[in-house]
């Protein structure tokens, strides 16, 4: 691992301190458990823009999926 400084406001320090101490945990734990969240989540709006970006690219014809139509088994 490596260490690194943060410059944050002494009101987040506080919260992440009471979050960090009720979940019997580290600040630096919280803070790499929170970061780690952070990128996945940005991640994954960055995916679903990428899937937008392609719909949009190529949108779905109404054709595409009609083929599949008769083969469909629908049950009474």
């Amino acid at each position: 691992m490596r260490t690194v400084q943060l410059t944050l406001d002494e009101g987040l320090v506080k919260e992440v301190n009471e979050l960090a101490k009720r979940l019997n945990t580290t600040r630096s734990a919280f803070t790499r458990d929170a970061l780690r969240q952070a990128v996945d989540h940005q991640n994954l709006k960055d995916a679903e823009e990428r899937h937008r970006q392609g719909c949009i690219a190529k949108p779905v014809t109404p054709e595409e999926f009609s083929v599949w139509e008769a083969e469909q088994a629908w049950r009474k």
